[in-house]
């Protein structure tokens, strides 16, 4: 179609042509003069603007050429307003140009609401005079139409349909507070308000646990589910658990436990020769950590480790690898510090325990004795009407050794101990070193599946293929199945005892997930999660973490030791539960360290002091360490933790030791002990502490400090020198002088 000019439509309409470009201007659709040509756009304003200001009943008069094809009465456009279609043909120029009277398609950004007005009919404006249009259409481009009401309508129906289904949320472990909100399609102030109201006080980036996230998803009015995130480790190492018809009967594991010198080994030695046949004489044996004995046509696996220590060890690593421990007591010594030890670290691993009583052949012995000591640790012989079984035994002479490993099977028929042999293995490492023609080798315990030469491994931040295995006879094996220990070799590194071990078939994710978990290490390491202390109890408490405070108790004497358990265990309240979970005479040992760690315990010293080992792993085990000298002190302290108080000032600082080799008096002066400085240094301004065998015997200041003849400040490690103390005279040979100082604790 030709363009038409301004002018030539003026005189169609019979209109001054500078009214029409007036109109033009008005309703800033452009700033063009009488001759310049008009677009389609531009035609359609005009056009809307004359018909609305200039409505007839007929249009025929306009189309003088021919007659209206068609008759639009004024019921029939009433009638039809919204269905029928009128088209107004004019000829202009010889020109016909068809306007759509229905469709608004006017600019209306470009058109301020006053002049809006004057486009809207008399009978319209007469019922919606209050009325006003707000909303302008936002699409910029030209010859698009406005957004329709009916679609406009809809989309609000729908919005409400969706507003009023309940959303239904997948909930993991932890969600922040905002991606909450995200997952409910509510904004995070919902949530935060449905928190501040069951008294929680969070941000949008706090984390949530599982149980106030489900609360919060039910107080909106939501539906939930647990959310199952997979990790790599999971998806690889597929630890599903078995079918009932799966499993299988295995043969017990057993650790044997108790005093030194009450016959550990010697039973270890006993059971293992009573038990090989006449053919494996002569041969080499090669240890590897644990042994398998015959018992009849049943078989018992027996973890060779070197005491409760390395049982403990490998619990606080997470490894539940004994089914049975043997608690060895000497029946004519009957319960020593070391047994009661071994009694609640089996009870905290929640093993079975079976009381070995040794050396019944022995003058002095005493098996009633014993049986009378167990019951005072929570262990009935049978035959008093508990449930331990005790069997009286002789290790030197294989006195009743067959009825013990007899005993060890009926508790394991008892506990239905199975597993499944039919899949991928899993099981702990008991024992690792690095041999220098064989490389690392770890002796393993499958626990489930069946491992296999050629397996892939995964063993904490080990892993490799397996290349050779062999049994506790020293002989190569292809295989090994539940309750079986085994030496394997080809891991890329030695792992850690107590780590769970893998076998999956994927080399290349298995060595990710490796790298995932030394880069975590790594993370740890410098982060240094930590472990519950007297000073952070509170915020452990406040956090829900817990619910059990553990305590060790050590002390100088036994009455010392009942009267600090006792007090410390009235202070049990309502939030948390004071368990005393060992309690012996003597220094704080590295046992003590373990089983605290194995069991998040804090160590309370009373009167006593730790081994050097001791206090090397309690820092790197992150145990807490306090030592008393007043029990009101210790219970003081342990209050106020309950209660959030603790605000430690001063902490003491061990600066070093030194070994009382000789003393002589001197008149005027008392007694001079003639010292060596065994580690750290020993200042002249130092506060020192007598110790003697493990206890504390005096607290006090140095007198003078002295290097042959001439005074000096400090001494330091590997020198000799001659010490006094103030107000104490009792020095004697062996005793050890521990120097410290007291440093404020930045808050």
């Amino acid at each position: 179609m030709e363009k038409i000019r301004a002018y030539e439509l003026s005189k169609a309409f019979g209109f001054p042509s500078k009214e029409i470009v007036k109109v033009l201007h008005d309703y800033q659709v452009s700033t063009k003069n009488h001759m310049s040509a008009l677009s389609e756009y531009e035609l359609d304003v005009i056009f809307e603007y004359y018909t609305q200001k200039n409505q007839v009943k007929d249009f025929s008069i306009y189309d003088e050429p021919k007659k209206a094809e068609k008759e639009v009465t004024e019921e029939e456009s009433a009638e039809n307003a919204e269905t029928v279609e009128e088209e107004i043909s004019v000829e202009v120029v010889r020109k016909v140009r068809m306007v759509d009277t229905r469709v608004n398609t006017v600019d209306l950004d470009r058109i301020d609401d006053e002049k809006l007005e004057e486009f809207i009919p008399d009978n319209i404006k007469e019922g919606s005079k209050k009325q006003k249009i707000n909303q302008k259409k936002k699409n910029k481009q030209l010859g698009n139409k406005q957004k329709q009401p009916v679609e406009e309508t809809l989309k609000r129906k729908e919005k409400k349909e969706k507003k009023e289904e309940k959303v239904h949320v997948l909930i993991p472990d932890e969600i922040t507070v905002g991606e909450l909100a995200t997952r409910l399609n509510v904004p995070a102030t919902e949530v935060i308000k449905k928190l501040m109201v069951l008294g929680i006080m969070a941000s949008v980036n706090e984390n949530l646990d599982f149980d106030t996230a489900s609360l919060i998803v039910e107080e909106l009015g939501g539906t939930f589910e647990k959310e199952i995130i997979l990790t790599e480790e999971d998806k690889l190492f597929n630890d599903v658990p078995d079918l009932p018809e799966q499993l299988k009967p295995r043969s017990p594991v057993v650790v044997v436990m108790g005093h030194v010198d009450h016959g550990k080994t010697s039973l270890l030695d006993t059971i293992r020769n009573s038990n090989v046949t006449e053919g494996e004489f002569g041969g080499i044996t090669q240890h590897i950590g644990a042994h398998r004995v015959r018992v009849g046509d049943k078989k018992i696996t027996f973890l060779d480790t070197p005491g409760h220590e390395a049982f403990t060890a490998m619990r606080a690593r997470g490894a539940m690898v004994t089914d049975i421990a043997i608690l060895v007591v000497a029946a004519d010594d009957g319960i020593m510090p070391q047994t009661i030890e071994a009694i609640n670290h089996a009870k905290a691993a929640e093993v079975s325990i079976i009381v070995a009583i040794n050396k019944i052949d022995k003058e002095g012995a005493n098996p009633d004795k014993v049986k009378q000591e167990l019951t005072e640790y929570g262990l009935v012989p049978e035959e008093w009407g508990g449930d331990t079984i005790c069997v009286e035994v002789s290790a030197k002479k294989g006195t009743n050794i067959d009825q013990l490993l007899d005993m060890v099977l009926l508790v394991a028929e008892m506990r239905e101990l199975k597993a499944n042999p039919d899949r991928a293995a899993k099981g702990t490492v008991v024992e690792s070193k690095l041999d220098k023609g064989r490389g690392p080798v770890a002796t393993v315990l499958v626990q489930n599946g069946t491992l296999r030469v050629g397996d892939i491994v995964v063993a904490g931040t080990a892993v490799g293929r397996v290349r050779a295995m062999n049994d506790d006879k020293g002989k190569s094996v292809k295989k090994a199945g539940p309750s079986i220990p085994v030496e394997i070799l080809g891991l890329s590194e030695v792992p850690e005892g107590g780590d769970v071990f893998y076998a999956v078939d994927d080399e290349r994710k298995a060595r990710d997930v490796v790298e995932a978990r030394k880069f975590k290490e790594k993370q740890d390491r410098q982060k240094k999660a930590s472990a519950i202390s007297l000073d952070n109890l509170f915020e452990h408490i406040e956090a829900g973490k817990v619910k059990d405070l553990n305590i060790i108790v050590k002390a100088d004497v036994q009455g010392s030791v009942e009267a600090v358990s006792q007090s410390l265990m009235r202070i049990s309240n309502e939030e948390v539960r004071v368990n005393i979970i060992h309690g012996a005479v003597g220094a704080i040992t590295e046992s003590d360290i373990m089983l605290a760690s194995a069991s998040n315990a804090i160590v309370v010293g009373f009167n006593v002091r730790p081994t050097p080992g001791a206090a090397v792993s309690a820092e790197s085990n992150e145990v807490d360490i306090r030592l008393y000298r007043v029990i009101y002190d210790a219970i003081e302290d342990i209050e106020k933790a309950l209660k959030g108080m603790l605000e430690p000032t001063f902490r003491e600082a061990v600066t070093g030791h030194a070994e009382i080799r000789t003393t002589f008096r001197v008149s005027g002066v008392g007694t001079i002990g003639g010292s060596y400085v065994t580690d750290g240094k020993i200042t002249r301004s130092s506060n020192v502490r007598i110790v003697r065998d493990g206890i504390v015997i005096h607290e006090g200041m140095l007198a003078s400090l002295k290097r042959f003849k001439d005074d000096v400040k400090e001494v330091a490690t590997g020198y000799e020198c001659g010490l006094s103390i103030e107000n104490f005279n009792d020095i004697k040979e062996g005793d050890v002088v521990e120097a410290y100082v007291m440093e404020q604790v930045e808050v």
